[in-house]
């Protein structure tokens, strides 16, 4: 990345790209690249429009809106590898009409047991600070498809060989690959070529599959026969399990097949924040959802409808707000198994206050976690609705785009490298130990007014997730933006806060804005000590389904910045 120097022509176009998006809708909304979706019967939003397809076919053929979400996310295993598969992890909260309630549910893998973090420590050199992002070392047991099957198990209808039969079938005969995915695709095989199995896998003509091209993917078509027709003792045991252990003991890794067999995700209860009168929801850690119902929680002291959406006062603000959160993220977020966090008081009134009292007129340089007693990362995130009302807010995900390049002969996909995430540092809630839960980026969400569902929601990539879910929530109610326009309107990140894996920040770090930002507003934000840098791709990926009850009508918005659908029927 390079420093944002403004030049008199970049502010023409920022300039001018503000006022085309303004003047280019004819229903004032100013910052919409389309219109809502809107349907009766069911709705889907994925970030490929093939699974958007598939959900839908799930849903029309009787199938549950979790039936959709599986038969999606399996989908998506095929033709978006860029961000998830079933060599990763998978996170989800659903609304269940019948109950009244949301379940939420952790489905992250943990480290390998036999993995010390003396051996670790042996493996990546003494003088290391972080995991490798690559190869054996940060793979940890992939939990995607315990998720699937135990989300299956209580809110599924159809057969669980009827819901994957789509996925089979594409994987067999082949699917195009799409625009953005396509070029995601290429930059990855540089760093992970390397590693058995993954060419001969992703790359079967030696090179990625270009923009249209078919892809075909038999050995995952074979693994997922066999999920369809065992459940989860056909990854988690048997032939599957036994081809990870070995392919890993060849490979100088440490997770087995007992490893496999012993893995459980586990039902978690959601948690929430009310910001402005609507109930916002997110899973507690080893996620960092929490982040965002803190960011909130500080927003809601101060007029930010006022200040106005883009303005000066709100991006310094929302930016200061993050950074104290992602304080407490580094000091506090962790597998509760081993170090639980102090969710009631992070998420408190009187903390809010307490943290919000930090931020001055100038921009933080260091932020320290309170007396509570990474930033890459891609993924895709979807979510589905039903006739019957249920709502589902899911995310997966292998975390470094296509994982850690470790791909065990014949079944069609490649492990995560989520583990890169612990602390190699040891005493700390984040530390690396065998059998824990590491750190995790990937979070689900969900709005519910009154204590009846509204909106399932998400945004995927990397740190940007907390960030986006605020900005999110912000736009809908604050500014009075429609589903669609609070996903396309321009963005705001902050890198280079402290860290879960060790690092702090000292400078203030980076923020980084989409193009639609006055050139006052970048000089402002510049006089008050923000350090601003250009980036690409580093934004995010929307989809979103709310409930009109009144109506009894979904609306449906998907990401402009990918290749996304919404549909509904």
């Amino acid at each position: 990345m390079t420093t944002f120097r403004p030049t008199a022509a970049s502010v023409c176009l920022v300039l001018a790209a503000t006022t085309a998006w303004a003047g280019d809708r004819v229903t004032g909304r100013s910052f919409a690249t389309r219109s809502e979706v809107y349907a009766q019967n069911g709705m889907a939003a994925t970030s490929q429009p093939l699974a958007t397809q598939v959900a839908l076919d799930v849903l029309k053929a009787g199938g549950s809106a979790v039936d959709a979400a599986i038969a999606a996310n399996a989908l998506l295993g095929l033709v978006e590898p860029t961000g998830n598969g079933i060599g990763g992890d998978l996170f989800a909260i659903v609304w269940d009409p019948e109950t009244a309630e949301l379940h939420g549910y952790n489905g992250s893998g943990r480290s390998p047991r036999s993995l010390t973090l003396e051996k670790l420590r042996e493996a990546v050199g003494e003088d290391a600070k972080i995991i490798p992002p690559y190869g054996p070392l940060p793979v940890s047991v992939p939990g995607a498809v315990d998720g699937w099957t135990s989300l299956h198990e209580r809110f599924g209808k159809l057969p669980l060989g009827e819901v994957l039969a789509p996925a089979i079938e594409y994987a067999r005969q082949g699917a195009p690959i799409t625009e953005l995915i396509a070029y995601y695709w290429n930059l990855s095989l540089p760093s992970r070529g390397k590693y058995p199995g993954f060419l001969e896998t992703f790359a079967p003509g030696g090179h990625a599959p270009r923009v249209g091209d078919v892809f075909r993917n038999p050995g995952l078509a074979n693994t997922l026969q066999r999920i369809a027709e065992e459940g989860r003792a056909g990854f988690y045991e048997g032939e599957v399990a036994e081809t990870i252990g070995a392919y890993m003991a060849e490979n100088s890794g440490f997770l087995t097949a007992d490893d496999l067999r012993e893995h459980r995700g586990e039902w978690v209860d959601p948690v929430s924040v009310n910001y402005r009168g609507y109930d916002v929801w997110e899973l507690p850690p080893n996620g960092q959802g929490i982040a965002a119902l803190q960011m909130l929680q500080v927003l809601e002291r101060h007029d930010v409808a006022r200040m106005g959406f883009g303005s000066e006062e709100y991006i310094h603000l929302f930016t200061e707000a993050k950074k104290l959160a992602f304080a407490d993220r580094a000091r506090f977020y962790a597998d509760p198994t081993f170090s639980r966090a102090p969710i009631e008081r992070l998420l408190s009134d009187a903390y809010a206050a307490e943290r919000s009292a930090l931020i001055k007129e100038r921009a933080m340089k260091s932020t320290e976690p309170g007396n509570a007693a990474l930033e890459e990362g891609d993924t895709i995130y979807l979510c589905t609705a039903d006739s019957s009302g249920m709502m589902v807010s899911l995310i997966q995900s292998n975390y470094r785009g296509m994982g850690s390049g470790m791909t065990p002969p014949g079944l069609g996909f490649c492990l995560q490298d989520r583990g890169q995430l612990f602390d190699l540092t040891p005493g700390r809630a984040n530390s690396y130990e065998p059998g824990k839960r590491p750190f995790h980026t990937i979070i689900p969400a969900f709005i519910t007014r009154g204590g009846k569902p509204y909106i399932a929601f998400g945004l995927m990539g990397g740190a940007t997730q907390p960030q986006g879910h605020a900005q999110i929530v912000v736009n809908l109610v604050d500014f009075g933006m429609n589903l669609q326009e609070a996903g396309d309107a321009p963005r705001m990140v902050h890198t280079g806060s402290s860290q879960p894996t060790g690092e702090t920040m000292g400078d203030g770090g980076q923020l980084h804005l989409e193009t639609g930002i006055s050139w006052d507003v970048l000089r402002g934000l510049q006089r008050r000590g923000h350090k601003l840098e250009s980036a690409n791709g580093i934004f995010g990926g929307y989809q979103a389904i709310r409930w009109d009850a009144e109506r009894g009508v979904y609306a449906g918005a998907s990401e402009s910045r990918k290749d996304g659908q919404a549909a509904g029927y």
